[in-house]
């Protein structure tokens, strides 16, 4: 159940990296942050306050938000910090980058999930996933190659290392949710984790955005920002509960979901007509028999 849940989530993933790219396209990064984060509190709190004002409509579901302690709270918020943190980074690279480009390598992230899940959480791969988990990773690496075909240094390009960064702090948000996953309740993470990106994202658009909006691009306000909340919302749902199941095991789902490249992957090269695609293909089918692998090993 974990699995198919994963490759739903990844989907979800793939549909939403294709939304961001469109409504960072002439547009200001951080604003356009904030407001996928409002929107995305708008779907979430009605769940929240059904649950603490009529708990009785939603207790026993999984859409049902128990209340936490304020230790619990603080680690919600560190949650929160190192989400913003990797969108921040992400966000820029996807502005500047080619999304055919700039979504495979911040797909190399389950190299860094996989190793930091065994170092930590002591998961062991059976024979099959161990190969899938191997050919996905190689196949994502091989994209980030193609940039020197297309004019991007991958030395001196700061994107480039905006994306890298994004992809090792997205790692580390990875591990974490395992952590949280084993201890607490999925919607709770969820829910709450996403009320305090909007509360810190709010103070960083105040204090770093709005002084020097003039001079910077400007935001203008598009529905594809509506719909990067609604595809993140559904696929992080679908996320957690999957990390929630017994024997779900992280660099697995991590890197399933992380396949969800394949959508943005088409969108660029039919869309907006990214370069280099023959050579794409070539690291997608080593991506889609990766992924086959590893839902043979976990049957």
């Amino acid at each position: 159940m974990w699995l198919i849940l994963a490759f739903i989530s990844a989907i979800l993933l793939g549909s939403y990296e294709v939304f961001k790219k469109v409504s960072l396209e002439k547009n200001a990064v951080i604003p356009v942050i904030l407001v996928s984060i409002l929107f995305s509190c708008l779907i979430l709190a009605p769940f929240l306050l059904i649950s603490d004002f009529f708990p009785e409509v939603l207790k026993g579901s999984i859409f049902f938000v128990p209340q936490v302690d304020f230790h619990t709270h603080l680690l919600f918020i560190l949650k929160a910090i190192i989400v913003l943190i990797s969108w921040l980074f992400a966000y820029f690279a996807l502005k500047h980058l080619p999304l055919s480009l700039a979504s495979p390598i911040k797909a190399t992230q389950p190299m860094w999930t996989v190793v930091g899940a065994m170092l930590i959480f002591g998961e062991k791969l059976n024979v099959y996933q161990a190969a899938g988990v191997g050919i996905t990773l190689i196949s994502f690496f091989m994209f980030s190659s193609v940039g020197k075909k297309e004019g991007i240094s991958l030395r001196t390009n700061k994107w480039f290392w905006f994306i890298v960064l994004a992809t090792l702090t997205g790692a580390l948000s990875g591990l974490y949710d395992k952590y949280l996953m084993n201890r607490y309740d999925a919607m709770s993470v969820q829910v709450y984790y996403t009320f305090y990106q909007a509360v810190i994202m709010g103070i960083i658009t105040l204090f770093l955005w709005a002084p020097t909006r003039k001079k910077t691009t400007p935001f203008r306000f598009k529905w594809a920002i509506a719909f990067i909340s609604l595809f993140l919302v559904t696929a992080d749902f679908v996320y957690f509960y999957a990390l929630s199941l017994p024997d779900s095991m992280i660099s697995v789902v991590s890197t399933i979901r992380r396949s969800g490249v394949i959508v943005p992957f088409f969108y660029g090269a039919i869309v907006l007509h990214d370069k280099n695609i023959k050579l794409k293909i070539i690291d997608l089918i080593g991506v889609l028999i990766g992924m086959l692998l590893l839902y043979l090993g976990s049957k």
